[in-house]
């Protein structure tokens, strides 16, 4: 057993002072089987502790009931085997580019603007969670001979709120379930920031990506003493659809780097390997400079650009990174594990059955609402990820008018009386041709990820106003939701009515097919399979499974052409693979190959 205390000046480790040299590798975004390689990667670059977030959401998705709680526990595990010290983000909030933050639906949806604050019935809920998780992180403290030195309280609070009284509630409730290694608390280095977030008594950390002295300097206003630590260095970014790919320049990051270090500070590396959103957890932003215009989704990769890129490859950056990193080692740093290899040539996947999206629907979905006065969100649906189909008549005899959504959040394919009519969105939330009455409208609606840091946050999806004729709003609305983990079974979906596919090659209609498609490919040997990637020309938007295995969301507009496919999903001989497909499907095909190739150099948009 040891003992980790925070000193007027350093860190101390047994008494003895020591600098933190970490790395994010958040559990949740990498495939099981593959955390002693990721784990290893960090050792290797010169790190001594990994830090990782626990999100709320993933591991009580509805009210009481717990799912994988013991993952963390058996992460912080996998610490320990490599040697690396643990600190713990458990929020409630994590952002994280994660699907609302990590705050479950069913809270922020009954408590609205009351999450993140005093609010007892919020608080309430926080403690049921909290007590069902601390134990994983009690038990593994370094005190009890485990790895964990650190557990933050929230998370950059400052950018969101001054509840002060939540703050010092929240450590309270740490300390009361037997957290006794020190707490901490991270902000950007911004002075109502620091006001806002900070915890009298506790030592707060800064969030940058570059500037360090100047970061420094601010945090040194608000604390006067006690180490210095970047609890967020931004070595590279995260990218949303329809938007230019990130890549930050590696030397001059490394250069970032170096200056965090020189300032005698503690470093925890963010991220330094970002995995993976599976199965639609990518959350997403609002833009403009108070992160309350339009809605920018996060893509399936969370590769950040870091320094072990989604492949668990070292990139140009590692190799910088681990120059720097080394002149604060205690001794030579450890080679490298075998770096994982791709699927050798590549595989076509023929695509030979298909279910329409309404029969899916019928096979997988919730079940329908009874008519209502208005259109109920996800929220009110208990929907987190996946779609809804909302119907709705149009009375009639009437003359042709606009027929819209407001307060659409955030994409629909509508349908009148069963003909595609258009595609609307937040920003066109009208269709281009007018619709007379009677009509039956259906509007097949999807959320694009939720909101994960601002004062959006928590926003509902779904039909948040209303379905518009004119002027007019449409009564007597139905609504039934598709979860995506209604794909979870197995047993399920074979239950699907399958058909053969409508087209042979490419589809002769302007937009293919929806629906729920499936085929397999053969995969010779899969023992050095470490990795493949997957690719959908010409399919448009929606999800893929592989082997049961939900790689996360496709979607046309890009950069993420290709998905990442973990070798552990991967079977030897057949390999199972559906692709559901919301807006128009391509040739009825995927194709599977080693991935992208490493990163490069090339400098591009560089983060805050």
């Amino acid at each position: 057993m040891a003992d980790f205390t925070v000193g007027d000046d350093h860190f101390r480790l047994d008494g003895k002072p020591v600098r933190l040299l970490s790395g994010a590798l958040h559990y949740f975004r990498v495939h099981e089987e593959q955390w002693d390689h990721r784990l290893a990667m960090l050792r290797a670059m010169g790190l001594n502790c990994v830090e990782t977030y626990v999100p709320w959401n993933l591991h009580e998705p509805r009210p009481g009931r717990f799912r994988d709680v013991a993952a963390l526990g058996r992460f912080l595990d996998a610490a320990e085997r490599a040697g690396l010290l643990a600190i713990v983000r458990p929020g409630p909030y994590i952002c994280a580019e994660w699907e609302n933050g990590g705050l479950p639906v069913w809270v922020t949806g009954r408590f609205g603007r009351r999450v993140r604050t005093r609010d007892a019935e919020y608080l309430a809920s926080v403690e049921r969670w909290f007590r069902e998780l601390l134990p994983q992180v009690v038990a593994r403290q370094i005190t009890r001979g485990g790895p964990v030195i650190m557990v933050q309280v929230e998370n950059e609070y400052g950018s969101y709120g001054t509840d002060s009284v939540y703050l010092e509630w929240l450590a309270g409730l740490l300390r009361q379930c037997g957290v006794t290694v020190p707490l901490f608390t991270s902000d950007g280095p911004e002075d109502h920031m620091l006001t806002g977030g900070s915890v009298p008594g506790l030592p707060a950390t800064a969030n940058f990506g570059s500037e360090a002295r100047a970061g420094f300097e601010v945090l040194r206003r608000h604390q006067p003493k006690g180490p210095l630590m970047c609890m967020e260095f931004w070595c590279g970014w995260f990218e949303h659809w329809g938007a230019g790919s990130v890549v930050r320049d590696p030397a001059q990051a490394a250069d970032a780097l170096r200056e965090i270090l020189e300032c005698g500070a503690s470093v925890n590396i963010y991220m330094a390997h970002g995995g993976t959103n599976f199965a639609g957890w990518a959350g997403a932003n609002r833009s403009g400079p108070l992160q309350d215009q339009e809605l920018q989704p996060t893509v399936t990769s969370y590769d950040y650009d870091a320094p072990v890129d989604e492949y668990g490859r070292p990139t140009e950056k590692f190799w910088l990174f681990r120059k720097v990193l080394a002149q604060y080692a205690d001794g030579p740093l450890p080679e490298l594990p075998p770096e994982p290899d791709g699927l050798r040539g590549r595989v076509r996947a023929a695509l030979t059955e298909w279910a329409p999206l309404g029969d899916v629907l019928e096979a997988l979905g919730d079940p329908e609402t009874a008519e209502l006065g208005a259109a109920p969100t996800f929220e009110e649906l208990g929907v987190d990820r996946g779609l809804v189909r909302y119907r709705v008549g149009v009375p009639g005899p009437r003359e042709p008018y606009a027929l819209g959504v407001s307060g659409l959040r955030d994409r629909a394919v509508v349908y009148v009386d069963g003909v595609r009519a258009g595609v609307l969105t937040e920003e066109r939330g009208t269709l281009d041709e007018p619709v007379a009455g009677p009509a039956e409208v259906e509007l097949w609606v999807e959320s694009l990820g939720r909101v994960n840091y601002g004062p959006r946050l928590g926003e509902p999806k779904g039909i948040t106003g209303g379905v518009l004729h004119e002027r007019q709003y449409l009564h007597g609305v139905r609504a039934r939701g598709l979860r995506l983990d209604a794909f979870e079974s197995a047993e399920a979906v074979a239950a699907v009515p399958f058909t053969t596919v409508p087209f042979a090659a490419e589809p002769t209609e302007p937009t293919g097919p929806t629906g729920l498609f499936r085929g397999t490919f053969e995969v010779a040997d899969v023992v050095a399979v470490g990795h493949a990637g997957l690719e959908l020309p010409g399919w448009t938007r929606g999800f893929v499974w592989v082997n049961g295995f939900c790689l996360g969301r496709y979607w046309s507009a890009g950069p993420q052409e290709t998905l990442y496919v973990p070798g552990p999903v991967l079977r030897t001989g057949a390999n199972e693979v559906w692709v559901l497909e919301l807006e128009g499907a391509g040739g009825p095909f995927v194709e599977l190959g080693p991935g992208v190739p490493v990163r490069t150099g090339t400098p591009g948009v560089v983060q805050p």
